[in-house]
């Protein structure tokens, strides 16, 4: 197979989001090596690669977590800076960290307004941070996030997250990433540890995701998962750009084989 097989960038929607040439080193380990990277949006690029291929530190460096050492960024097409992940949060880009970083002591509506937590009016002789929470605003708001996901498991705003299955978690974490009014949400392995019920759930998450419009990029190493929920997918080896695949042209094998081997004609890189 050849990168000119990949038939994906012919077919793509313009990028929403576009890296290219990021490199990224850790003292002497060279971790990303000029990936090219783009999501459209309406669309879920998968990103997949065997352990230490570079996913999670592309991840981390789209949310601005970790600073790229060379490279460029462009949101529709203008270049923009990502050096911490204030930046990321102001371009619109959200991460959902595996560990989903949850308050379970709190409830669903505190949750998704954690840290931006709306307060009553007519307080203002007071500092922010003193002032009475506005409670209802924040349920109002928590649950436009979850309608707008179609969360149907839910039946409560006020439900305290501890409670919650892992499905229901994710599904929170995701809706919180939206509430920001993200345009990119970045999912790193949203299904692992979840049984069938529960990724089902997350699954038709992600795919509402899709419809509103938001550009999705989906890591994992479930290919069930990902040959049905992605469009394209984005394989990096070592660090580096393998090529990138149109979900319908391509199979599970092939996509085991481009992790594992590269192409065959031994590229590590895409044209």
């Amino acid at each position: 197979m050849t990168s000119e097989n990949n038939q994906a960038e012919h077919h793509a929607p313009p990028p929403h989001l576009r890296v290219a040439g990021i490199h990224k080193h850790f003292g002497g380990v060279h971790a990303l090596r000029g990936v090219d990277f783009e999501v459209a949006r309406g669309e879920v690029m998968a990103l997949v690669g065997d352990n230490g291929a570079g996913k999670s530190t592309l991840m981390k460096t789209l949310a601005g977590a970790h600073v790229a050492d060379e490279g460029a960024f462009f949101l529709d097409g203008q270049q923009v800076s990502i050096h911490s992940p204030n930046d990321a949060t102001d371009l619109g880009i959200q991460i959902v960290y595996q560990d989903l970083a949850l308050c379970e002591n709190l409830d669903v509506a505190a949750n998704l307004s954690l840290g931006v937590e709306p307060v009553k009016p007519g307080w203002t002789f007071l500092p922010r941070l003193l002032r009475p929470l506005d409670t209802l605003e924040m349920e109002v708001k928590a649950k436009k996030a979850i309608d707008r996901l179609e969360v149907r498991t839910l039946k409560s705003v006020r439900a305290k997250v501890g409670g919650l299955s892992g499905g229901q978690r994710q599904a929170i974490a995701i809706a919180r990433a939206v509430g920001a009014e993200s345009g990119v949400v970045m999912l790193d392995e949203p299904t692992a540890a979840l049984g069938v019920a529960q990724t089902r759930q997350v699954l038709e998450v992600v795919k509402r995701l899709r419809e509103t419009n938001h550009a999705v990029v989906y890591i994992s190493h479930n290919m069930r998962d990902i040959f049905e929920v992605a469009d394209r997918i984005c394989v990096l080896r070592h660090g580096g750009n393998v090529a990138t695949y149109r979900t319908a042209e391509t199979t599970p094998d092939e996509i085991v084989v481009a992790m594992t081997r590269g192409l065959d004609d031994g590229s590590s890189n895409a044209s």
